[in-house]
């Protein structure tokens, strides 16, 4: 992929954190976003030392950022037990 594919395609993705709790982003570069998190310069939920490490589980890639904020907005909204289910269908869809 070049990199004039990967900074116009926009990602959903979903961590799973060190205390075993989730977090959900949007991001145009995957690995520079996880390296991010990782080094305390994330997002304020991910700054926290006892939910890092970070490990990446979940990403989806959209043509706009508007689709990769709407699916991160409805990844929300579910509940830990709704999103272990959307998480388990989509690896089981890979």
């Amino acid at each position: 992929m070049d990199n004039k594919m990967r900074e116009t395609t926009a990602y959903f993705y979903v961590l799973l954190c060190q205390d075993q709790s989730f977090y959900a982003g949007y991001t145009t570069n995957l690995e520079r976003r996880l390296k991010q998190h990782n080094s305390g310069k994330g997002a304020k939920y991910t700054r926290v030392p006892s939910r890092r490490p970070a490990s990446l589980i979940h990403a989806e890639a959209f043509s706009s950022k508007s689709d990769a904020m709407k699916a991160e907005y409805a990844f929300k909204q579910l509940t830990r037990n709704q999103k272990e289910k959307y998480l388990n269908l989509k690896e089981s869809c890979l």
